[in-house]
């Protein structure tokens, strides 16, 4: 990402999206970074005076949201699926639905405390804070410290009591060093207003991946078992527990979504949730995570 004076340039942030690129610019996007959606069109005249308005809350969060500008003449279908029924109207994405929103003309302060309501849903920081010292610590959770990536989220906590993703990594850091206790204590200790922002979800889904992968069965007998009866929904599951436990994520979705294909409905819509546990566990850009997203949706919405 190109900067300029330490932030991201607006080119960066505020695009016109058009209906092919939809999927791509928004629905993709908002499952690594929330996206705010403006619905206009050339003609509307509240429009012309939200739209700028808007630009500028969203420059101002420095990087910690997008905006689409959605020409609503050009892209009736994506207006049609979405009700957009007048406009303005202005959607956030995030993970890949809409989270919040809101129609007509607004004044400066609500747009404002709008955009700061998206950021904080998504776990985010508009002012940036402590996002330095958070990408360090999960530098070294990536290469194996786990150790001191915890002291590392615990000294963030000791400055920001409320910072989700420092206890969502302080969390996954505990996870990673096998004390699963521990990172549940974190996670149920975690602050009221930040229970169920995204990185405490993750950690929570994190956990019940580490405690599944405990009682896992064997790899070979299960897949053998599999092999000898494809029909057996129950085997196909536990395989897909198994190939999780193992660390191939991406075989264990590929087993999940041959159960949904096969029953979606089986065993109280097990598959499609143990799927969600897998997504939200995953870091939100993870090939495994998009692609298993985009196989779901595309079953679901058949």
């Amino acid at each position: 990402m190109i900067e300029l004076g330490g932030g991201p340039v607006a080119a960066d942030l505020i695009k016109d999206v058009s209906e092919a690129g939809f999927m791509a610019d928004v629905v993709e996007l908002s499952q690594t970074v929330p996206v705010i959606v403006d619905f206009w069109a050339p003609w509307c005249g509240p429009c012309k005076t939200l739209g700028p308005q808007l630009e500028a809350a969203v420059t101002k969060a420095k990087g910690a949201v997008r905006m689409a500008k959605v020409n609503v003449d050009e892209a009736q279908n994506i207006a049609g699926q979405l009700q957009v029924q007048s406009i303005p109207t202005v959607y956030a994405f995030w993970k890949g639905q809409p989270i919040d929103g809101f129609q007509g003309a607004v004044p400066p302060s609500e747009i404002d405390a709008f955009v700061a309501r998206v950021v904080k849903a998504a776990g985010g920081d508009a002012s940036g804070g402590l996002d330095d010292a958070i990408a360090a610590a999960e530098e070294m959770l990536d290469e194996g410290a786990a150790s001191d990536a915890a002291q590392t989220f615990a000294a963030i906590l000791e400055e920001d009591p409320a910072n989700a993703a420092a206890y969502g990594g302080m969390a996954r850091a505990y996870i990673a060093l096998n004390e699963l206790d521990q990172a549940e204590a974190i996670l149920n200790g975690a602050p009221a207003e930040i229970s169920t922002t995204p990185p405490i979800e993750a950690a929570h889904a994190q956990l019940a991946l580490a405690r599944q992968a405990a009682d896992a069965g064997p790899l070979a007998d299960l897949t053998a078992a599999v092999e000898a009866s494809p029909d057996d929904l129950q085997a196909r599951f536990d395989l897909a527990l198994a190939l999780q436990a193992n660390g191939q994520s991406g075989e264990a979705v590929d087993q999940l979504l041959e159960i949904f294909r096969r029953d979606r409905e089986w065993n109280d819509d097990a598959a499609k949730q143990q799927l969600f546990t897998i997504f939200e566990a995953l870091k939100p850009n993870d090939p495994v995570a998009l692609h298993g997203r985009r196989k779901l949706s595309s079953m679901i919405f058949a």
